[in-house]
């Protein structure tokens, strides 16, 4: 692997440095694998399209993510957009390094260890105070346009590269505040050298609150749109494919007479349920993940156990009135509870299974993905197991016991229990059958969550 020179500056993929003049440049480390593609590439026009596979792989991020890393690596190598001597925005395509004259050498032990990490950009000691009141003014005054909320992302970074202290004091309890410590807040996270932002224990917390989370979610709405489709067709696939399996079950089970029928019905009915639940919790995570950096787990478990007990709170009132007004049937159907505890669930195993996400919509690739599903619906087969136990049936359990209460109905599960070993459906065998559901709707929700859209999709 070898370093790179081009003009003062040395770029050791390595050892991941960029040095200047013995003195080293942080960058994050998304943003030093952006400038080693472009240096990588540098013979050619870089499409944002290749940026986002190579440089954000396992994750989705929009546009605007890739316009800031751009802006913060220019800015490191003191570079202007309009005058580029390093990067060059090539219109409706992506970016190129511009530079020819790159020197690629041995990245060898003999190269001198760099000075101690400093900041690029001047401190507020080194800068005349005055040189806030424009940043300020531009980050509080209200946008109106794309265009004007990028100029105000970038206002907000250079007020970080004066000093971020500095920024916050001065910015005080002036009218549009809160935007702009949000602002502060967000994009701190993708500046090496920024300084904590804190919301609790700052002038109005609750709006500046209000504030980031709408930011956020405005940045991901499209992205959110398409998770949130996606695990409702992945939860719908593991829904009927669980009512499909059970179906061919109860069919072949001795004593049963249950017709081949039963398949087709059991899977529709699973992949119904599953579709409406892979909505509620794929939304509750999409919403939380793209609004959270801090308390990332708290906030995915929180949001999905909220639209799994949302989801699940209508379907137990639906079910309840549409039983008992077109067949007379009052039979006790859950929802909310189920709803919350599988949504919890499906948010810890997420979480876990997703540690870092950086600032996107996590994407892990190939056997990662698998371990995320995995992982996901362990946590799920086991909260529902939990429910089982607890006298909470789900889907399987819930149609045993609308069966039950219905003459001449042939998809009672008792078949099922004899198999296990039990003389009726017995609490074994509820808790063998919510485990099976519980884990295949996790994994297969999980896996619609996560799949990569193709980028002219983003």
């Amino acid at each position: 692997m070898p370093r790179y020179r081009f003009g003062d500056f040395t770029l050791s993929p390595r050892r991941r440095l960029l040095v200047r003049g013995g003195r080293e440049l942080p960058l994050i480390p998304r943003y030093f694998d952006l400038l080693v593609f472009l240096i990588e590439h540098r013979h050619d026009a870089v499409h944002r399209r290749e940026i986002f596979d190579r440089v954000w792989s396992d994750v989705i991020v929009s546009d605007s993510a890739l316009s800031q890393a751009i802006r913060t690596i220019r800015r490191t190598l003191g570079d202007d957009s309009r005058e580029p001597r390093f990067i060059r925005t090539v219109s409706r395509h992506g970016y190129r390094f511009v530079v020819d004259a790159v020197v690629e050498e041995d990245d060898n032990d003999a190269w001198p260890t760099p000075a101690a990490a400093s900041p690029v950009e001047p401190r507020a000691s080194d800068v005349a105070v005055d040189a806030f009141e424009p940043l300020l003014a531009r980050v509080t005054a209200a946008p109106s346009t794309a265009l004007d909320e990028e100029e105000q992302r970038e206002a907000a970074e250079l007020l970080h590269a004066l000093g971020t202290s500095e920024a916050l004091a001065r910015l005080g309890s002036r009218p549009g505040h809160a935007r702009a410590r949000a602002l502060l807040r967000d994009s701190r996270w993708d500046l090496p050298n920024a300084d904590r932002v804190p919301v609790l224990g700052g002038p109005a917390p609750l709006a500046v609150a209000r504030e980031l989370i709408a930011l956020r979610l405005r940045r991901a709405a499209r992205m959110i749109a398409l998770r949130w489709a996606g695990a409702s067709i992945g939860g719908g696939l593991a829904g009927a494919a669980a009512g499909a399996i059970g179906g061919l079950i109860l069919f072949g089970a001795p004593g049963s007479n249950a017709p081949l029928a039963v398949v087709p019905v059991l899977g529709v009915i699973g992949a119904a349920c599953g579709a409406l639940g892979g909505a509620g919790v794929g939304a509750g995570l999409s919403l939380a993940e793209a609004g959270a950096r801090s308390w990332r787990g708290l906030a995915l478990t929180c949001g999905a156990a909220i639209g799994g007990g949302a989801v699940g709170m209508a379907v137990e009132w639906l079910g309840r009135w549409t039983l008992a007004a077109l067949v007379g049937l009052s039979v006790d159907i859950g929802g909310s509870v189920e709803g919350v505890v599988i949504g919890a669930a499906a948010g810890i195993g997420y979480a876990l299974a997703t540690p870092s996400a950086g600032g996107g919509l996590a994407t892990p690739p190939g056997r990662r993905r698998v371990y995320a599903a995995a992982l996901t619906g362990l946590c799920c087969g086991l909260g529902a197991l939990g429910l089982a136990l607890g006298g909470h049936p789900l889907v399987g359990g819930t149609i045993h016991a609308i069966a039950r209460a219905a003459h001449g109905s042939q998809v009672t599960l008792t078949p099922l229990g004899r198999l296990i070993g039990e003389p009726d459906f017995g609490r074994l065998s509820q808790a063998v059958l919510a485990f099976g559901e519980g884990a295949l709707f996790g994994f297969g929700l999980t896996l619609g969550l996560t799949r990569r859209p193709s980028s002219g999709n983003l």
